[in-house]
């Protein structure tokens, strides 16, 4: 049985604002108020919440999409890693619909779909609407 799964959340703001703060170490730090270190590049490496996620940036469409390899120190040695891909679609309203697809999980994995709506989107309502 797969773990994949999908979430998606809407933000007030436009889509290249919310790729690039997903990209920059400093504003992904404090829109998810916990240590990272990331990469703008194809072919970058990122970790995340105090090094408890990692992984590479695979595919980047500047300000529409993002696709990395994504794992956390759960995953054991024999595990794939698994893989992330972001779209950001700008709504009529001038928002932004988040949609995070999330693959190649190994079993344990769907617990990570409460993790990215708890330690990603929830924050960042906080952060960018306050």
């Amino acid at each position: 049985m797969s773990s994949d799964f999908v979430v998606t959340t809407k933000l007030a703001k436009p889509p290249q604002i919310l790729y690039d703060a997903w990209l920059d170490s400093d504003e992904h730090s404090q829109m998810t108020g916990s240590p990272a270190k990331v990469s703008a590049e194809k072919g970058g490496h990122f970790n995340a919440w105090g090094g408890y996620i990692w992984g590479e940036n695979l595919e980047l469409e500047t300000g529409k999409r993002i696709v990395q390899s994504w794992r956390t120190s759960e995953f054991t040695d024999d595990e794939e890693d698994s893989r992330i891909e972001v779209l950001f679609e700008a709504s009529d309203s001038g928002g932004t619909k988040i949609t995070l697809k999330h693959t190649n999980l190994p079993d344990h994995g769907a617990q990570y779909e409460q993790g990215w709506q708890e330690s990603y989107f929830d924050p960042m309502k906080l952060y960018f609407e306050g």
